[in-house]
């Protein structure tokens, strides 16, 4: 007789129930088919991909508009000062805001104007007495270096028409176009943000109420003593760097005329304002062009001239700068060169010069939060002169805080 299954047992010829086929379907069918979750993380990678490249393109195009603004904010906060005491003088916000940037922009054309004068001088001298230049040069290096370099053929080589020099020169001649091109880009760009800064000055008292309209009274305490702190401490740092730059500028321009160095008002203005404004590194930079000059006619003039600038900023690191900004605002040079490093490489040049107010107003906000206290006795905190009482004080965040409390 044939044998039949017991109940539970599978079949004799091979097949499965239906129930366990069906649920053998179900896993094959959950296993190829992604979960729901999947398919959302997909669209939402797919959207935040689209939404990042649609940012970064706007950021691309409305960058310079962004630096535009931080620059106008800078002058806005550079400039209030002044703007502020003629104000409380009789004198309408708008006129007076008018006035000082007026005043800045006459300050630099002067400069730029004085620069490109003498530029322009000695272009037009060395193509007018190049022959003249270059004998002296080579006979210079043939005295100094024991070398036979003939300078006729050097002067022969400069002025051929087919030389390798001449090509080069008429090589650059479109580069004109272009750099008119960029000038007037800079002429747009500067009344832009002049305007900017304009109406942050002439309406910032209006600008302030609205912000603070916002804002519960304890904030607005605080908004408005930030505020107050970035005006007066960054202000004071760029009047400190003007003042500085101005003592510097009549110092050298005594001694240039003194050594009948060319262009010796031109060449002040010009060690005076980058050897302030380019910390630490600025004052080798500023020297390269006077020495330059100087060395066409005397290389040891040269070299006194490069021996007096270094020993002057000396004198004015340990003797004139504490006196100035011991009343304004005195930023570290490590701190200074740390952030014009930065600046440089996150904004460029402008980047560079913006940062050195931005890190004074930062180290004032920073010097007024939290409470200082008497610094104990220790050789690892002894200084050889103390200058200030520090003891202990409140700024004026914990004084907000406090009243919070």
């Amino acid at each position: 007789m044939p044998e039949h299954p017991a109940p539970g047992d599978p079949p004799v010829d091979g097949s499965r129930p239906d129930s366990a086929a069906g649920k053998d379907a179900a896993a094959v069918n959950s296993r190829s088919t992604p979960p729901r979750w999947i398919v959302g993380a997909i669209i939402l990678f797919w959207l935040g991909y689209l939404l990042t490249g649609v940012v970064a393109d706007a950021w691309l195009r409305i960058s310079g508009l962004v630096m535009w603004l931080v620059i106008a904010l800078f002058i806005a906060l550079a400039v209030e000062p002044a703007v502020n005491r003629l104000a409380r003088r009789g004198w309408r916000r708008g006129r007076a805001t008018l006035s000082v940037l007026l005043a800045v922009m006459a300050a630099v054309g002067l400069f730029l104007g004085v620069m490109g004068t003498m530029i322009g001088t000695q272009i037009a001298d060395l193509l007018s007495n190049s022959d003249r230049y270059i004998s002296d040069t080579v006979d210079r290096i043939n005295n100094l270096f024991g070398t036979s370099i003939d300078a006729e053929q050097v002067v022969a080589e400069f002025n051929d028409p087919n030389g390798a020099v001449q090509q080069f020169i008429d090589s650059q001649q479109g580069e004109a176009i272009r750099l008119s091109g960029q000038a007037l880009q800079g002429l747009v760009a500067a009344f832009s943000i002049l305007l900017f800064a304009y109406y942050l000055v002439a309406d910032g008292p209006r600008l302030r109420r609205v912000i603070c309209s916002r804002l519960r009274p304890e904030a607005q305490v605080a908004v408005l003593g930030a505020w107050e702190l970035a005006i007066s401490k960054t202000g004071g740092y760029l009047y400190s760097r003007l003042l500085l730059s101005t003592v510097s500028a009549v110092f050298h321009g005594i001694v240039f005329t003194s050594a009948d160095v060319r262009s010796p008002v031109a060449l002040a203005l010009w060690v005076g304002l980058v050897s302030q404004f380019l910390p630490v590194i600025g004052t080798y930079i500023a020297a390269v062009l006077p020495v330059l000059i100087t060395f066409l006619d005397s290389p040891v003039r040269a070299a006194v001239i490069l021996g007096i600038i270094i020993v002057y900023q000396q004198l004015e690191n340990y003797l004139i700068s504490p006196r100035i900004t011991a009343r304004t605002m005195d930023l570290h040079p490590a701190v200074a060169f740390g952030a014009a490093l930065a600046g440089l490489a996150l904004l460029g040049p402008a980047g560079a010069i913006l940062a050195l107010p931005f890190s004074a107003m930062f180290q004032a906000l920073a010097s007024e939060w939290g409470r200082r206290h008497d610094v104990i006795d220790s050789e690892l905190t002894m200084l050889e002169a103390a200058t200030d009482d520090v003891g202990p004080r409140q700024g004026w965040l914990m004084r907000w805080r406090s009243g919070r409390q």
